[in-house]
């Protein structure tokens, strides 16, 4: 069976963070640590195949997802610490990192209903768009659990949303609708302060030197990450508390559409398909332009999901300034969608939060050239590829708008050509 191990590996206590030079290092090694490796024998004895991997190096370790046939869950687990401990003890660089998980994901609820029911009557469906959409229900309250009580779900969730807005390092509030003057960061109320978050300060610092910028020096802060900065022309101002929740349900929705991508991932690896083609029930590449779905095969999604990680790690490190390419622009209209769905998923989505999204995306957005990829009326045979080839425009996503744009080295190349 073929399971997806998560593993985070760490820089030891007390190490500075990496650069994105050392970052695009550690990738590499990493990366060619998987390369060297097929299969390998757990401790149990029984041997397990490694055939994928995608690594989203971070400024204080990496996420690893590895792909491994395996007889059972244990020995995927013990195969792929055994090859990261191995890997990491090789490599001189990365001998003091350390190993704070290696485990297959599953959700606790689900698992223990598929152990219970296994071969009896309340067995989840074996057709897996039913099943996907028997998870999806709302689950039967048990006698020994408390009511499901929306309020209190919508509370908790809104909660955490405040608190993930003060790791939005890279947008000041007025990227969100706030009046242009730096006030409402000010008071604390957006969530933000001096440490990070989506208030000015958070933006300040991750761009670096502004002095010169302020005084009208255009090469101020160029040596360091800059924070994208808001427009001259502010839209009306949006309340703080706006700010900072749609600022946190921003990150919420990204651990959302990281997890259900890489469930597409999974389904498109086993598959063997595109997203054309795919039986199987996906939860975002059927959103992407539909003009080139013969093309979103496994090899496909799993540039895309790193590219997401990607971006999104740029919003909390500072250095985000615009999507570099088309790929991380099509990321970003899925992750507005998501955080919009999330939102009005637990009544939080007033009118005030969907203007500060609003205000955020007019901003990050520098213009809307990717949206023509969604209309039909444009295809053509220039841009619409044939089955089994690539149209030019489809190479161009992952290649960066500028010659200093970043794109993640596991992004990087041109797409193999869908079967």
């Amino acid at each position: 069976m073929t399971y997806v191990v998560t593993v985070d590996i760490c820089l030891p206590q007390g190490t500075p963070e990496m650069d994105p030079l050392q970052r695009a290092g550690a990738v590499a090694l990493i990366e060619d640590g998987f390369d060297s490796v097929e299969a390998v024998e757990g401790p149990d004895g029984m041997e397990a195949d490694l055939f994928d991997s995608i690594v989203a190096v971070h400024p204080a370790g990496a996420l690893l997802k590895v792909f491994v046939d395996a007889p059972v869950l244990e020995s995927a687990e013990d195969a792929v610490r055994s090859v990261v401990a191995d890997l990491l003890e090789r490599s001189q660089l990365l001998a003091d990192w350390r190993i704070d998980r290696c485990e297959v994901e599953l959700h606790p609820k689900l698992a223990q209903e598929s152990l219970d029911a296994a071969d009896g009557p309340d067995a989840p469906p074996a057709d897996p768009a039913a099943r996907k959409a028997h998870h999806a229900q709302r689950p039967t309250e048990d006698e020994d659990e408390e009511p499901y009580d929306p309020e209190a779900k919508a509370a908790t969730v809104k909660a955490q949303m405040l608190t993930l807005s003060q790791n939005l390092k890279a947008f000041p509030p007025e990227v969100f609708g706030a009046p242009n003057n730096g006030e409402a960061g000010e008071t604390g109320e957006t969530g933000g302060g001096s440490d990070g978050g989506a208030g000015p300060e958070a933006g300040r610092k991750a761009g670096g030197p502004e002095a010169g910028r302020e005084a009208g020096d255009p090469d101020a802060g160029q040596g360091g990450a800059q924070a994208l900065q808001p427009e001259e022309v502010a839209p009306a101002a949006v309340a703080p508390a706006a700010i900072a929740l749609a600022a946190g349900a921003l990150l919420y929705a990204t651990d959302i559409l990281v997890d259900e991508l890489f469930q597409d991932v999974q389904t498109l690896t086993q598959e063997d398909t595109t997203a054309a083609n795919c039986d199987g029930p996906l939860w975002h590449f059927e959103d992407l332009p539909e003009r080139y779905a013969l093309q979103y095969d496994a090899r496909f999604a799993r540039r895309f999901l790193v590219t997401v990680i990607a971006m999104t790690t740029r919003f909390t490190d500072g250095s985000f300034q615009r999507p570099s390419c088309v790929a991380e622009e099509l990321a970003l209209k899925l992750l507005l969608t998501e955080t919009h769905v999330t939102l009005e998923t637990f009544g939080l989505l007033t009118a005030d939060v969907a203007k500060a999204l609003d205000a955020f995306a007019d901003h990050v957005y520098e213009d809307s050239d990717h949206d023509w990829l969604y209309d039909g009326a444009m295809d053509d045979l220039t841009t619409a590829p044939l089955p089994g080839a690539t149209s030019e425009a489809f190479k161009a996503w992952f290649t960066p708008f500028e010659e200093n744009g970043y794109i993640h080295p596991s992004a990087t190349g041109e797409p193999e050509q869908a079967a």
